[in-house]
C-alpha cells in the first residue's frame, strides 16, 4: 500500500509544478463548482496509476490543480463510494495520496437526505460531526504508523475553527446555513421512511452514502478537514417524496453558487 501511494503521489507531482495544502472533494451534482477553479490544470483518474475510475452520473473522474479564492488548490471532480463495489482502502485511497502530495487541509462536500424537519430542499449543512453506519471501517487491517495512529481520537473530526469561520462568511453574507450530524450509509438505495426516522432518532440531521470514510482516513492522517452537505431530498415526516438520483443533481446543482462562494471565502481566509 506505501508503494502505491508513493507511486501515484509521484506521478501527479511529476505532472505539475503547483504544490497546494487544501484540497476539495466535489459530491454529486456539485462538480460545477470546479469552473470556478482559475488557471486550471486537469489529470483524468484514467491517466493516474493505480487511481480507481468513478462510475456515478455526476462525478467526472479527473484531478484539478488551480486557485479557488485567490489560492492553489487540489480537486477531485468526482470521488468513489463503496456501493460502486470499491473497498474501503480504495475509497478512501486518493486521500493517502493527497497526504502524500503535501494537502494539509480537506474540504469535503456532498449531497444529502434531510432527517432534521426544519430542513428544506437546498439547504446548505455545515457538518459538525458524523456517525458512521458502513458495515466496513476504512482502518480496518494492518496499521502503517507511517500513515497514522492505530487509535485515532475521533472527538474533532471536523475542524471547529473551519466551522466557526464558515458560520463568520455566512453571517457576514447574510447566508443561511443549517448545522448537524450527518450519517453514512451504504447505499446505494436511498433511504425508506422507517429509515430516516430511524437516522433522526439516532441524532442524525442529514444522511448520504459518501464522506465518512474519507474523513475518517484525513483524520487519521493528520488533517484539518471541513464537510458540507447540500439538503436535496426529505424524507420521514410530512408528506413522502420520492427521491432519485436526477433530482439529487437537480437541487445540488441550484445550491452550487452559495457553497462556490463559502469555501472560496473560507479558502481565502484560511
Amino acid at each position: 500500500m506505501l508503494e502505491k501511494i508513493a507511486q501515484t503521489a509521484e506521478y501527479i507531482l511529476s505532472h505539475t509544478d503547483r504544490r497546494p495544502k487544501t484540497a476539495i472533494i466535489l459530491g454529486t451534482g456539485l462538480g460545477q463548482l470546479a469552473t470556478q477553479i482559475t488557471e486550471a490544470e486537469e489529470i483524468p483518474y484514467s491517466e493516474i496509476p493505480n487511481m480507481p475510475v468513478s462510475t456515478v452520473e455526476g462525478h467526472s473522474g479527473k484531478l484539478i490543480f488551480g486557485k479557488l479564492g485567490g489560492k492553489e488548490i487540489m480537486a477531485m471532480q468526482g470521488r468513489f463510494h463503496f456501493y460502486e463495489g470499491y473497498s474501503m482502502k480504495e475509497v478512501t485511497f486518493p486521500i493517502r495520496v493527497m497526504k502524500a502530495c503535501g494537502i494539509e487541509t480537506l474540504f469535503v462536500s456532498n449531497a444529502a437526505g434531510g432527517t432534521n424537519s426544519s430542513f428544506r430542499v437546498g439547504d446548505l449543512m455545515i457538518i459538525e460531526d458524523h456517525i458512521n453506519l458502513f458495515p466496513e471501517h476504512p482502518l480496518r487491517g494492518k496499521n502503517y504508523d507511517e500513515l497514522g495512529p492505530r487509535f485515532p481520537d475521533m472527538s474533532e473530526p471536523y475542524d471547529f475553527e473551519l466551522i466557526k469561520l464558515a458560520e463568520t462568511i455566512a453571517v457576514e453574507k447574510g447566508v443561511h446555513l443549517q448545522k448537524g450530524v450527518y450519517i453514512g450509509t451504504q447505499g446505494p438505495t436511498f433511504e425508506t421512511r422507517a429509515e430516516y426516522r430511524y437516522f433522526r432518532s439516532i441524532g442524525g440531521d442529514a444522511v448520504g452514502m459518501s464522506t465518512v470514510p474519507e474523513v475518517i482516513v484525513a483524520h487519521h492522517a493528520g488533517m484539518r478537514v471541513f464537510g458540507i452537505s447540500v439538503i436535496t431530498d426529505l424524507g420521514g415526516f410530512g408528506t413522502p417524496e420520492k427521491a432519485s438520483h436526477e433530482e439529487v443533481q437537480k437541487a445540488a446543482n441550484a445550491a452550487q453558487p452559495i457553497m462556490t462562494m463559502i469555501m472560496s471565502e473560507m479558502i481565502r481566509r484560511s
